[in-house]
């Protein structure tokens, strides 16, 4: 391969396959070295300069500069050099760098140029999967439109062009859907998974996301900010939700959305294989948001539990069906939109359940404040549920309730004070005189405040943790569901150790 040759190559290869001259230079280079190792006698690493003007080039024989330690003794004298020798040679090095010589670049025959056009396909291959990984770096987290190039085993590949392909795994396919060779499609780039033989766009056709993109696309009060996407959940070609607000007060958003005659949001129908869509206005205030988004039934009450982050809706005999939807779907979609756990039930069963609770607040009120129970029912009745808001709610609140002076109020902060305190003192004595044992205490994961929470609740080893259930856990006040699992489990690791040595 002479000077001439080179130039030629590198012109040829660029145009044809779309890659920078450098990265041809670069890969010939590498070829021009490795030929030169294969025809030496000796073993040795060689490193090739090519002029880019004239197509002239220079070889080196290098060596890598390290330093000796125990871990890495200096066993490669014919590639490698002691920092110490580097510098004797030339100063400024360091290590990782290479000290080069000139040596003869050898001529290079047949096997020399097979050599060479391997490095410069390969070289190629790696610039043509880099610079799909770029475009499509940016597309990232939006839609993306392919052509089916084949189907095997119900999944896809899409032929993006420019080289490019994407994967639709048949976990990410909408259930039932079936694709031919030519179909174009649309799906939501997943992930840019980098593997042996390169670059993968993972591609997906049933998370939330592709509904956003979709009805951006159909929509464009949406693309112009006119319309806001609060929010989407999706059971895939079966039904969606999808929570939208107007940013603009002239704007009919749910109009918008649905278009002339159902014309926009039967394309995105058509584009998810038949997948039903709601449209729901979003609201700030959760609870009406919750209503919205219940449709198509209609809901009568709504009691909220911000502490537990769930919501009761009560709903007429004849909608509960409606309501909850084949195999709990539409309360499970809304559930998802709203981000509430949504509990659905009768009007009949709502009202028995919010009569026990009445029950059970009344009975707490008239113990803990030595009240009689028409104050007690006053204070369930007008949503108080626990002490702590007797004592701590402001007292302008209260004064709002038409049965209750000044002097009731403050008798029964009072009282709610002192009950607290009374619980709180009895608290601190049990927790100072909780004595855990000293594995528990040394547990992976444990801090002496939580041991110490454990014992008061008799719980003094680690045996007796491993005994315990979640259920049991959580009903200590400050462990919630996912830390009660951690613990118990941590705790059990001794009862599988003693198993595996028995076995032993």
């Amino acid at each position: 391969m002479n000077n001439k040759e080179i130039l030629l190559v590198v012109d040829a290869v660029s145009n044809e396959k779309g890659v920078s001259k450098e990265v041809i230079f670069g890969a010939i280079e590498s070829a021009l070295a490795i030929a030169t190792i294969k025809g030496s006698d000796a073993e040795l690493d060689a490193h090739v300069i090519i002029d880019r003007e004239t197509g002239d080039y220079e070889t080196f024989r290098q060596w890598l500069i390290v330093t000796e330690s125990e871990e890495e003794p200096f066993e490669s004298p014919e590639t490698q050099i002691l920092l110490e020798d580097a510098l004797k040679k030339q100063q400024d090095v360091e290590v990782d760098g290479y000290i080069r010589e000139p040596m003869e670049s050898v001529v290079f025959g047949r096997i020399a140029a097979q050599t060479a056009k391997q490095v410069i396909v390969q070289k190629v291959r790696e610039a043509e999967r880099a610079q799909v990984v770029e475009q499509y770096q940016e597309k990232l987290g939006k839609m993306i439109l392919g052509t089916v190039k084949r189907v095997e085993r119900g999944s896809v590949t899409l032929d993006l062009g420019g080289n490019a392909e994407a994967f639709i795994p048949r976990e990410e396919m909408i259930p039932r859907e079936n694709f031919r060779t030519g179909d174009r499609v649309r799906a939501y780039l997943k992930e840019i998974r980098a593997e042996g033989r390169g670059p993968q766009l993972l591609v997906s056709r049933v998370v939330p996301e592709l509904l956003t993109e979709l009805f951006t696309l159909e929509v464009p009060e949406i693309s112009d900010n006119m319309i806001g996407i609060r929010g989407t959940a999706r059971d895939p070609g079966l039904r969606a939700k999808i929570a939208v607000e107007a940013l603009e007060s002239r704007i009919d958003p749910i109009g918008a959305c649905v278009g002339m005659r159902g014309s926009r949001v039967q394309v995105v129908t058509n584009e998810l294989g038949g997948e039903r869509v709601d449209i729901i206005m979003w609201d700030e205030d959760p609870a009406r948001f919750a209503i919205n988004a219940m449709a198509p039934a209609e809901v009568l009450s709504i009691v909220v539990d911000e502490e537990a982050h769930s919501m009761d809706i009560a709903v007429a005999e004849d909608q509960l069906s409606q309501a909850i939807g084949r195999g709990g779907q539409n309360v499970r979609l809304a559930s998802q939109l709203t981000g509430w756990d949504l509990n659905v039930m009768s009007a009949a069963d709502a009202d028995q359940k919010a009569e026990s609770e009445l029950s059970v607040h009344i009975e707490i009120f008239m113990k803990d404040l030595d009240v009689d129970e028409d104050v007690a029912l006053i204070l369930a009745q007008e949503g108080f549920s626990s002490l702590e808001e007797v004592a701590y709610v402001p007292e302008k609140e209260m004064l709002e309730i038409e049965e209750f002076d000044e002097d009731i109020i403050a008798e029964l902060r009072s009282r709610a004070r002192d009950v607290l305190l009374t619980r709180a003192i009895a608290n601190e004595e049990q927790l100072e005189s909780a004595k855990p044992e000293q594995n528990l205490l040394e547990m992976e994961g444990m801090t002496k405040e939580l041991a110490l929470t454990l014992a008061s609740n008799d719980i003094n080893t680690i045996d007796d943790l491993a005994d315990q259930s979640v259920g049991e856990l959580t009903d200590i006040d400050s462990i919630d569901e996912e830390q009660a699992a951690a613990l118990i489990m941590k705790a059990r690791e001794s009862w599988f150790a003693d198993e595996s040595g028995a076995g032993e």
